[in-house]
């Protein structure tokens, strides 16, 4: 039998840049994708020309720079999808405008229907920069429930919607929630914590069709801030279908690692037969989409971070904690023990040390586990000891300045000018040899280089600069945003660089952002997106063959 030569290997792209940021070390000059993957780099522009055929796309891009994608190590792609279908009160800039949509969207809803606005606003939009009151939301929606979460740890709702969920004025706050009273007793209106859920669970979902074609758009938004991954922050079962549904059309432009929610709401058996239910492990999937774990939440936000000490504007609250610490412990070790990964909302600095407390238990009854196995989500507040106790516990822990960009003036207001200052201190972490990775959690689009920006001068959106002591390089940033999630997500093998056998996910930039000026990355956009060698956002028809 006579064997075949082997193909020559031709090149489905050939893209020449100024630069080629690998994340590694290394600078090229050019790169060749074939299929899903990156198969070959070269320091020259040149270097690759021999490997270029009649079918190759030949891209010259001499004044731009090549990064690798962005992975989003924790981000709620499902509540940014969703926003799409609700009133989008986040393009409000009053009070008024924002009632005027409630009143719009009531006029055009069916009797008895709620209104559901989108997660993504903040009262700092707006004119007024406060709330809008319960009465005014009554007065947009005579008689109708209407739910306005803010984020994922607070909302506003209106009297119809609060009845129809069974809160009155003598309704006690659930356990890891609060429910707001005005001074003579009647209801405000507000929410925090989990009560925002009990709220938001007598309101209809949306269809799953709703919710993929929601994907197709939110996907395709990211894809063109230049993301190639996502890991997905929170989402329940039924959404694990929509994203499946999503894959399997083809409809999803970035990668996507969910966590499912374990809900404090729920017994320790209930969260135990859930988790038992599930009839999957952590890394069950494909590179498009593949599970990454469990998700618990362990205190509120900025409202209701568990914290050392009291809130600067309420001395008598210092937060709350959501699970009790011996019930979680048992419901993670049964996890882990099934194989799954855990990532837990930690805010606090009360929170950071219970739920310190509560890993160093899971691994001391489990023996030793993989890295990453247990990650802190957010740590906005850590004192030294408990970096020193994640370090040494090999927790993973991810990152999000844009939390402070967005909330820096609520966070100071509400924990103090001292406390803000320390939020995330990027740089003590990772002096301690912290295992590390970058994120948004916005639940709306956000730019990447905005954040590697607020990561380089901790810049925020009105508070001004906040604990410039704290400022890490634009590289550094960029590694975190790039590889850290790699890592985390356990697959630095196949993602995360500019490497050849990695896959194709690179993002190109009219400026380098390792020489540009830090103060001009903020408002920096691609000018084309890559994931999967496939041209996932490319409006000037670059990568056209």
């Amino acid at each position: 039998m006579t064997r075949q030569p082997a193909e020559p290997l031709q090149l489905d792209y050939l893209i020449r840049a100024g630069a080629i940021h690998s994340m590694t070390g290394e600078t090229y000059r050019s790169v060749g994708l074939r299929g899903p993957e990156i198969v070959a780099v070269s320091a020259t522009p040149d270097g690759l020309d021999d490997l270029a055929g009649g079918g190759t796309v030949a891209v010259d891009a001499g004044d731009l720079t090549l990064l690798p994608s962005f992975a989003d190590s924790h981000e709620h792609l499902m509540e940014a999808s969703r926003n799409t279908l609700l009133v989008p009160v986040d393009r409000a800039t009053s009070v008024a405008e924002f009632t005027g949509m409630v009143a719009a969207a009531a006029r055009d809803a069916a009797p008895g229907a709620w209104v559901l606005t989108s997660m993504a606003w903040h009262e700092s939009n707006l004119a007024e920069n406060r709330l809008p009151t319960i009465a005014e939301l009554d007065a947009a929606a005579p008689g109708r429930p209407v739910l306005a979460r803010r984020g994922g740890h607070f909302a506003i709702a209106s009297t119809a919607a609060l009845t129809a969920a069974g809160i009155g004025p003598g309704t006690p706050d659930p356990p890891g929630g609060k429910i707001g009273h005005l001074p003579g007793g009647s209801l405000d209106g507000t929410l925090e914590g989990g009560v925002v859920y009990r709220v938001a669970a007598f309101a209809p979902g949306s269809a799953r069709g709703q919710l993929v074609e929601g994907l197709a758009r939110s996907s395709a938004a990211y894809a063109a801030l230049g993301v190639g991954t996502i890991r997905e922050a929170m989402i329940n079962t039924d959404e694990l279908l929509a994203y499946q549904d999503a894959a399997e059309q083809h409809k999803l432009s970035v990668r996507v690692r969910p966590m499912i929610r374990v809900g404090n709401e729920l017994t320790g058996d209930q969260a135990i037969a859930l988790i038992d239910g599930l009839g999957a492990r952590s890394g069950f999937g494909d590179d498009w989409l593949r599970i990454w774990g469990l998700k618990f939440v362990m205190d509120g936000g900025v409202e209701g971070g568990a914290l050392e000490q009291p809130y600067a504007n309420d001395p008598a609250n210092s937060g709350h904690l959501n699970w009790d610490p011996a019930v979680m412990t048992r419901v993670c070790v049964d996890a882990v023990s099934r194989g799954w990964r855990i990532g837990t909302h930690a805010a606090g600095d009360r929170a950071v040390r219970v739920l310190l407390d509560v890993y160093e238990a899971v691994a001391g009854q489990v023996g030793p586990l993989p890295p990453g196995t247990l990650v802190i989500e957010h740590a906005l507040l850590s004192d030294p000891a408990q970096r020193g106790r994640a370090v040494e516990g090999g927790f993973g822990v991810t990152v999000q300045h844009c939390l402070l960009w967005n909330m820096g003036s609520e966070m100071v207001t509400t924990w103090g000018p001292e406390r803000t200052r320390q939020v995330n201190p990027v740089d003590e972490w990772l002096a301690l040899g912290a295992s590390l990775a970058a994120g948004t959690d916005i639940v709306r689009p956000f730019n990447p280089m905005t954040n590697v920006w607020g990561m380089a001068t901790r810049g925020t959106k009105a508070a001004g600069v906040q604990g410039q002591e704290h400022a890490i390089s634009v590289a550094t940033a960029l590694e975190l945003y790039t590889m850290g999630t790699a890592r985390l997500n356990g697959e630095a093998d196949r993602l995360g660089s500019i490497t050849p056998g990695k896959l194709a996910d690179l993002t190109a930039y009219p400026a380098d952002p390792l020489t540009a000026d830090p103060d001009d990355l903020a408002g920096l956009t691609p000018a084309f997106t890559i994931v999967g060698g496939q041209a996932m956002y490319d409006p000037d028809g670059l990568l056209a063959s």
